[in-house]
C-alpha cells in the first residue's frame, strides 16, 4: 500500500477517562502497521498504559517522552521498537506528572512536542523505515500535556464511549480544539470521532450511536468498536488485540477503522 506522502500526526484526546483512548491508540497503530504503514505512538499519559500495552517494560524506559519535552533527548533517541513490526513507541513515565512545573516558565512550553516532531520529521525523510503516521496518546485531562499534543498535530481523533454521558464533555473538548486552532495551531482539524465499547444488546448504546451521528454527522467514523473481552485481556499480555486474537470482533473493527482513517487521509489530500 502506498503511503500518503509526508508524516501525518493524529492526537487521540478526550478529557473523560475510560473511553478507550489508549486501547484505540495501541490497536489503531497496530492495524495501520498491519496494512503497510509505519507508525510511531507517542505516549503522553503519565500512567504509561500505551507503553505497557505494547510490551515496553518500565525497566526499558531509561529515556521517555518527559526527556523529549524537557529537551533532554530527541524523539528518535526515545522511540523503541515494539512487538509489532513497523510500530514504534516513545514511552512515558510518571516523571510527566512534574512536566508543568519543570517548563512552566518557558515561552515555548506549549510547543515542545511540535518542535521535537519537526526535528524528527526532518530526520525521518531520509530514514529507510520512514514513519508515515504518528499517534499521540494524551492523558484524560485538558492539561499542558494534552495542549502539547493538540499543538503538534494535524488532526484530532476522539474516542467516545457508547454510554449515557457520552456527549458530556465533548462540547468542552471541541471548544478546546477551537481555542488551540485560534491561538496555537491554525491547521488543526477534527479527523473523526470513533464510538467505542458498543454493546449491541443494550438499547441505550444504539441510541447513543444515533444521537452522536445526529450531532456530529460525517465526523463520526462508520466503524464502531464493540465491547469485547479479548480487547480487554490483551494489554495484560503486553500485546495489542490483533496479536492476541486476530479473529475476534475487536481486532476486525480496528482493521476497518485503520482503513477508514487512511481513506479519510486520501480524501483530505484530494480536497
Amino acid at each position: 500500500m502506498e503511503n500518503l506522502g509526508r508524516m501525518r500526526i493524529l492526537v487521540l484526546a478526550n478529557q473523560k477517562g475510560g473511553v478507550g483512548k489508549t486501547t484505540t491508540a495501541i490497536n489503531l497503530g497496530t492495524a495501520l502497521a498491519a496494512i503497510g504503514e509505519t507508525v510511531l505512538i507517542v505516549d503522553l499519559d503519565p500512567q504509561g498504559n500505551a507503553s505497557t500495552g505494547l510490551g515496553i517494560d518500565p525497566s526499558r524506559r531509561k529515556l521517555s517522552t518527559y526527556d523529549v519535552l524537557t529537551g533532554g533527548a530527541t524523539l528518535a533517541a526515545v522511540a523503541q521498537s515494539t512487538v509489532v513490526p513497523r510500530l514504534y513507541m516513545a514511552p512515558s513515565t510518571m516523571d510527566l506528572l512534574g512536566l508543568e512545573l519543570a517548563i512552566a516558565d518557558q515561552k515555548d512550553r506549549s510547543f515542545r512536542l511540535r518542535n521535537a516532531l519537526t526535528r524528527f520529521s526532518a530526520d525521518n525523510l531520509s530514514s529507510p523505515d520512514k514513519v508515515t503516521y504518528v499517534l499521540i496518546d494524551c492523558p484524560p485531562s485538558l492539561n499542558l500535556l494534552t495542549i502539547n499534543g493538540l499543538a503538534a498535530s494535524d488532526s484530532v481523533l476522539v474516542p467516545l464511549q457508547c454510554e449515557f454521558f457520552a456527549l458530556e464533555g465533548l462540547s468542552q473538548l471541541l471548544s478546546t480544539v477551537e481555542h488551540v486552532k485560534r491561538s496555537l495551531n491554525p491547521g488543526l482539524t477534527i479527523h473523526g470521532v470513533v464510538l467505542t465499547m458498543f454493546d449491541g444488546r443494550n438499547n441505550l448504546a444504539s441510541q447513543v450511536v444515533a444521537d452522536v451521528r445526529s450531532f456530529l454527522g460525517d465526523k463520526v467514523y462508520e466503524t464502531v468498536i464493540p465491547r469485547n473481552v479479548r480487547v480487554s485481556e490483551a494489554p495484560s499480555y503486553g500485546k495489542p488485540v490483533l496479536l492476541y486474537d486476530l479473529k475476534c470482533n475487536g481486532s476486525q473493527a480496528y482493521l476497518k477503522l485503520a482503513s477508514e482513517v487512511i481513506q479519510r487521509e486520501r480524501d483530505l489530500r484530494a480536497a
